[in-house]
């Protein structure tokens, strides 16, 4: 999973801009694009990501790790 890139995709989608989430974030819009590099992201910054997206970016960590577990059980 690729957190960078679903990052991306869901400001795409909600019809968001690079500048708007950098100001929500108070940040450089250069550090949003930064962010869409990554595989991952600090869980604090996630969750603020999260409230001002008002998109649980954790649910979809979720989902995959069901499935991972899933395809692997544990051994005994």
């Amino acid at each position: 999973m690729h957190i960078g890139n679903i990052l991306r995709d869901r400001l795409r989608t909600d019809g968001k801009s690079v500048v708007w989430l950098a100001r929500e974030l108070g940040c450089h819009r250069t550090n949003i694009y930064n962010l869409f590099d990554k595989y991952s992201l600090d869980t604090q910054l996630l969750q603020r990501i999260s409230i001002i997206m008002k998109y649980n970016f954790f649910e979809l960590y979720s989902r995959d790790t069901e499935r991972k577990i899933k395809e692997n059980p544990p051994k005994v």
